[in-house]
């Protein structure tokens, strides 16, 4: 007995009705990108493992889909190694490459092997599927597309203010305009860390913030304490980042609590001009959240995350990053970007019925095929009608007209033209609006005429 087929959990199949709304989402980002100057780049796949590795914080290198070796994977494992169970080392001898884990490492790699082929400050956006080895839930898939858009070679914050801009426009063609765009700086985290006594633990501090949206204040608490961070600046720490205020309140209490920290009084003046770059439509979107913390380890400045009331994880998100180019040998190459989480964002749409009724994996017509002669005249006026710019195709078996007409409507086809001998030779067609169920009786020379009008009145 054959085995029932699978496919690996966190991963999905799409229709084609589906892959035609995934497109929309795709086509409606890149229609935005491009409208702000960015480029199109794509990367392979998989890269070498060590080009990933060390750039996402602990918890992100874990997740990292790597793939054996091509033929005997264990030949270069060390006994010991495998002996003791040290999957850590024990990985990196049997595997080499691994499935990409976001956009933004490759493309910092892809910059620095092409630089000379580049013009700086370069504008690029990129959607193509990653993969994680997470724990799948709703929202969360162990492969998914991301729609990235930075651009590097420029610190300038004008950037992070287009970036938000552009943020903002995507989500209002996508119907999402209600968007909540949440803001923080790497460098303010960074000074708190120091004001408080934990800049010797400024990674692990991070890395338990990140969490603050799932385990809340309390459990950020306790994750610093479990990882030896000292009480008392934990609680100094915690009550820093638990402000509330509106942006202007909460940069001047940040600034007067940060006195002497140059650091963190940069990422306050960063984050100041951000919002005054802003346009006032953009700007009431977006909102200080000093628990935002994303923990990958190369963000250093503007930390952004997206989401909508909704869905309960962010839909978008990205950052500065000062010298990720650096680790692969280009020094002093800033840059920064946001990533749409395309998956989510379709799951989002499609929860709200956002996507256009208009979008359809079928046909405008279909012709009947009624045997040899009538099929090749139809194959030839199908061939017209495509010329037209209308989507058309012929059954291509002569099967029973049930048959036939089944398939007609559960392909959604707007219109059915059945062609058969009496009418091949009163060169006339019928034509059946699927949308009304009205047949009418169409001169061949004038079918094209008739799908305009009727095509035509719709739009």
């Amino acid at each position: 007995m054959a085995n029932k087929p699978s496919i690996p959990k966190g991963t999905r199949d799409f229709l084609p009705e589906q892959s035609l709304k995934r497109q929309f989402i795709f086509d409606t980002a890149k229609g935005v990108f491009q409208l702000y100057g960015y480029q199109p780049i794509e990367t392979p796949a998989m890269e070498n493992l060590d080009t990933l590795t060390g750039k996402y914080g602990e918890e992100g290198d874990k997740l990292i889909y790597k793939i054996l070796n091509n033929g005997d994977f264990l030949e270069k494992a060390n006994q010991d190694d495998l002996d003791a169970k040290a999957s850590n080392k024990v990985a990196t001898q049997i595997s080499d490459r691994a499935l990409r884990y976001d956009l933004t490492v490759p493309f910092a790699r892809f910059v620095v092997q092409n630089q000379n082929e580049l013009s700086f400050p370069f504008k690029r956006y990129q959607i193509q599927p990653v993969w994680r080895a997470d724990r799948p839930q709703r929202g969360r898939y162990r492969e998914f597309y991301q729609c990235d858009v930075d651009v590097i070679g420029s610190d300038s914050l004008l950037n992070e203010a287009e970036l938000l801009c552009i943020v903002s426009d995507v989500f209002d063609a996508l119907g999402l305009g209600d968007i909540q765009i949440r803001l923080n700086n790497r460098k303010i985290l960074s000074g708190i860390a120091h004001a408080t006594g934990l800049g010797d633990h400024f990674g692990e501090m991070t890395i338990a913030i990140d969490k603050s949206d799932k385990i809340g204040v309390d459990g950020v608490r306790e994750e610093m304490i479990k990882r030896g961070l000292p009480a008392a600046g934990v609680k100094k720490a915690l009550d820093h980042i638990s402000r509330k205020a509106d942006a202007d309140t909460l940069l001047r209490m940040l600034s007067g609590s940060l006195t002497g920290e140059l650091e963190g009084q940069k990422g306050i003046d960063e984050m100041r001009k951000t919002l005054k770059a802003l346009p006032p439509h953009v700007r009431k979107k977006v909102s200080i959240d000093l628990t935002l913390a994303r923990g990958l380890n190369y963000y250093t400045g503007a930390i952004i995350e997206v989401g909508h009331s909704k869905f309960p994880s962010s839909i978008c998100g990205g950052g500065r990053y000062d010298d990720l180019t650096g680790i692969f040998g280009l020094k002093n190459m800033s840059g920064v970007g946001v990533s749409f989480g395309a998956d989510r964002i379709y799951d989002l749409m499609e929860e709200l019925s956002l996507f256009p009724t208009t979008l359809k994996a079928a046909s405008d017509i279909i012709f009947i095929n009624f045997g040899e002669t009538e099929s090749l005249e139809c194959m030839q006026l199908a061939m017209e009608l495509r010329a037209e710019g209308y989507s058309a195709e012929v059954y291509p078996d002569a099967a029973k007209m049930q048959k036939q007409m089944k398939y007609a409507d559960a392909r959604g086809f707007r219109f059915v033209i059945l062609i058969g001998s009496e009418e091949l030779k009163e060169e006339r067609a019928n034509v059946k609006d699927m949308s009304t169920g009205d047949q009418s009786s169409v001169l061949l020379s004038d079918l094209n005429k008739f799908i305009f009008d009727k095509l035509g009145s719709d739009d």
